[in-house]
């Protein structure tokens, strides 16, 4: 006889999550520059769409990676940052990969970042992006440096 059981994901983020705030925190950066917007939140992740467009596109007319990896690394490092106490500590890339896996000429990517390791001191997360067919496009993995916040 088997047991069956439905494994339920645990809230990662210290307080609730406002994807108004979030993508209101990303005007007048590169963020907004490239058009991410926040999409989406669960109790570990956190998703967004970007564009493909002239503004993320590479010569050739393809997804940029770098524009892949700006889109990791914006919704790796927001999400660590939902994880630490804002008033104390921040949290600031250490290091990115990224494996690009499919062409993309047109229309959105979607990326979430999920959490494998959220620690004291580092975190990490994985990163995949997927096109609007939900063929995956590039996977990243993210390491994140949790360090004390510099009161000025």
């Amino acid at each position: 006889m088997s047991a069956s059981f439905t494994a339920q994901a645990v809230m990662i983020f210290r307080e609730p999550v406002s994807l108004d705030a979030l993508n209101a925190a990303s005007r007048d950066t590169l963020i907004e520059h490239l058009g991410i917007v926040f999409t989406a939140v669960g109790p570990d992740w956190l998703s967004g769409t970007m564009p493909v467009d002239a503004r993320t596109r590479q010569p050739y007319g393809l997804l940029h990676g770098g524009a892949s990896v700006v889109l990791a690394e914006t919704l790796g490092s927001s999400a660590g940052n939902l994880c630490v106490d804002s008033a104390t500590h921040s949290c600031v890339g250490l290091e990115i990969n990224a494996n690009h896996l499919r062409a993309v000429t047109h229309g959105l990517v979607n990326g979430t970042a999920r959490a494998v390791h959220v620690g004291r001191s580092t975190q990490v997360w994985e990163i995949a992006i997927d096109d609007s067919a939900g063929k995956r496009v590039c996977v990243s993995r993210l390491t994140l440096a949790v360090v004390a916040r510099v009161h000025r």
